[in-house]
């Protein structure tokens, strides 16, 4: 079982190891992620094709929220059926896990500010998301639920891996040239690459992701473990 220092995280290890080791969970978790994923490629995809292929990862918040988790939840298929503590706590999988909590937290409080920011706008005349409408009923109020979700997926994952500062700080790095791709429009920049939504992105925009970037970093520091990822006490 995981350690005490699990404890920071509000998820309970007994229940992240139900989840993360039985294998009907486990699979169950990998075809929702994968049905997951390809819902946010639908989103993406009319607006890829003018950022160069290589960049999409940075591109497509969502589904790279979802496919690193899927990936880590990938790698706990050798160990279904056993303890997590079974499970080493490598260098590359801590990295891959802390990865996976920032991104999945980054973007769902991302998304979060993203449907609300036209609430606080005085120049737009009419909400662009909330309603009850059918319309609505998805793309606001299932896109809230959906992503809410990624926030207590992070959590579970968050007992897989371990962190450092070294690691934060590298995974830090990359948010913020994410947010840099989304907006350095707004400083002059080449860039344009912000996610389609239904209004014109600003600076308001733009802070809240740097926020939520800094958020996301920060709640991995608690929920993630931290020390030398190679500990014998951590690789069961």
């Amino acid at each position: 079982m995981a350690d005490e220092t699990d404890s920071r995280n509000p998820v309970p290890a007994s229940l992240a190891e139900f989840y993360l080791t039985t294998p009907f969970t486990l699979a169950l978790l990998l075809v929702a992620n994968a049905l997951a994923f390809l819902v946010g490629v639908r989103y993406y995809v009319e607006t890829m094709p003018a950022v160069a292929t290589f960049l999409w990862p940075l591109y497509g918040d969502s589904p790279t929220a979802l496919a690193l988790g899927t990936l880590v939840l990938a790698a706990l298929i050798p160990f279904a059926g056993r303890r997590l503590s079974a499970v080493p706590r490598t260098t590359a999988l801590s990295f891959l896990t802390t990865l996976a909590v920032v991104w999945l937290v980054k973007t769902g409080l991302w998304t979060f500010l993203a449907l609300n920011v036209p609430l606080v706008r005085p120049d737009l005349p009419n909400d662009l998301y909330v309603g009850f409408d059918a319309d609505s009923l998805w793309a606001y109020w299932g896109i809230l639920a959906t992503h809410a979700a990624f926030l207590g997926e992070a959590l579970l994952l968050a007992h897989v891996g371990r962190t450092s500062r070294r690691t934060l700080a590298a995974v830090a790095a990359l948010a913020l040239a994410n947010d840099l791709f989304d907006y350095g429009y707004l400083l002059g920049l080449p860039l344009a690459n912000h996610p389609p939504v239904r209004y014109d992105p600003g600076w308001m925009l733009a802070l809240g992701s740097l926020t939520a970037t800094v958020v996301a970093v920060a709640v991995a520091a608690v929920v993630l473990p931290s020390g030398d990822s190679g500990d014998p006490r951590r690789n069961g």
